[in-house]
């Protein structure tokens, strides 16, 4: 019996002995006289547990039966179910074999199954976040996971994310390679899609950042050392107007790196579940079944209902923004070399300061070459290698034969037979000075 149910049956006990009036026994409980008379009537019959609800100790009509549970047990200890969390258990329980529970009501059947330990709530370190931004499309989180995501039922894949930071909507996609190419197809997609970002927010990746050389024994240059070149993504970016922020630390994007561990959760069990083995499946269960849940479950309202994207301008050309670009210079024949190809520009595309100018070659993403000359494209054709130019080498003489002979005064010259240096001043009649 609780303090307020005490309380109760003090004051009922008191109207009962007439010690207060029933009026003042209803204000005391906050109840009408008519139903205080009716608690008395039953204090004769039931006793003090007349302030306990009847029901109490008895099972409740709502409680899900026995079988039921049991079903939901067996079905949770398969193995494609494995590691699934008392939230998603239940989701899965009532979309894929009509059973209802809830989140609590499942977290008890798997703690007596010994599906699930239960754990002990710990207050974690407060970290203070960074706010949201305010409108759609004001900074795009842009990262890469290399999970396994297949579990080992197929080829490794990766996920490439975007999430908008202000409602954390998704837009990812599955890929073989974390390259430039399979990244720029994503920036393709996503642009076309929303528009343009007022920023992509990255680490520093040399996707993203061209890498800084440093000595051997680690010290880098100074902060005078000359700017290094973009990527080709950042690059693209600035052709494309849009301002890249490389973050310091994992923690700064926090929301794409939270958004990978969810996805490394359900997104894994659920690709589990529906069988996916390949990447072209990976893709289709990715755009059908988790982004259309994560984008409906998981976003937010931004504080502005303003869309910040910018579309994209008639001068946007995507096929040549999104390639991989180098410079190349004019020889004199009107040829130009790329990755040991030579291409000869056309008779009619030549004109005054192309010999020897440096031209944009973009190699584009479905495999042709474009080139570009100032703010026109120009007509090339791949042609043979040229031949190599071999120097001639001087035809190899026989030296001639000389008449003057060869002197053979010391061929039979022994120096160890030789005599000594006094024996041979004797021998050429030179006097000592102090005989002189």
């Amino acid at each position: 019996m609780t303090q307020a149910e005490r309380d109760r049956l003090v004051a009922l006990k008191k109207a009962k002995q007439k010690l207060i009036t029933q009026k003042q026994a209803a204000e005391e409980l906050g109840i009408t006289e008519r139903h205080v008379r009716r608690l008395l009537r039953a204090l004769q019959r039931r006793g003090d547990k007349v302030v306990a609800h009847a029901l109490r100790g008895l099972p409740s009509n709502r409680k899900i039966s026995l079988d039921t549970e049991q079903d939901a047990v067996g079905i949770l200890s398969r193995p494609v179910y494995r590691g699934f969390g008392p939230t998603l258990a239940s989701e899965y329980l009532a979309q894929k074999h009509d059973i209802e529970a809830s989140r609590e009501t499942v977290r008890q059947w798997m703690i007596r199954a010994k599906l699930w330990r239960a754990r002990k709530q710990q207050v974690e370190k407060i970290h203070e976040w960074r706010p949201r931004r305010s409108r759609f499309g004001e900074l795009v989180q842009w990262d890469t996971s290399d999970h396994d995501w297949l579990e080992g039922r197929g080829e490794e894949i990766l996920l490439i994310n975007m999430i908008d930071d202000a409602t954390s909507r998704w837009w990812a996609r599955f890929v073989a390679s974390d390259s430039t190419v399979e990244n720029m197809n994503l920036l393709e997609r996503y642009v076309k899609k929303f528009g343009r970002p007022l920023a992509y927010y990255t680490d520093k990746a040399s996707l993203f950042q061209t890498a800084v050389k440093t000595k051997r024994d680690g010290s880098g240059a100074g902060k005078g050392r000359e700017e290094l070149p973009p990527t080709q993504i950042g690059r693209a970016l600035q052709e494309l107007a849009i301002p890249w922020i490389p973050a310091h630390s994992p923690q700064a994007k926090g929301r794409v790196e939270r958004g990978f561990l969810t996805a490394q959760d359900r997104l894994v069990k659920g690709m589990r579940v529906a069988g996916v083995t390949t990447l072209e499946q990976a893709n289709h269960y990715l755009e059908t079944e988790f982004l259309p849940w994560v984008n409906a479950k998981l976003a937010v309202v931004p504080a502005h209902a303003d869309d910040a994207h910018r579309p994209l301008e008639k001068h946007h050309d995507l096929a040549a923004i999104l390639s991989h670009v180098e410079n190349r210079q004019v020889n004199n024949d009107y040829t130009i070399q790329l990755d040991t190809k030579i291409y000869q520009i056309a008779r009619k595309d030549i004109c005054t300061g192309l010999r020897g100018a440096a031209v944009r070659v973009e190699k584009r993403r479905d495999g042709s070459v474009a080139v570009r000359f100032r703010d026109r494209y120009l007509s090339i054709a791949q042609c043979a290698q040229r031949p190599k130019v071999m120097s001639a080498k001087p035809a190899k003489t026989k030296p001639q034969a000389t008449s003057v002979k060869r002197s053979e005064w010391n061929k039979n010259f022994d120096l160890k037979k030789a005599p000594s240096i006094w024996q041979a001043a004797q021998g050429s009649g030179t006097r000592p000075e102090e005989s002189r």
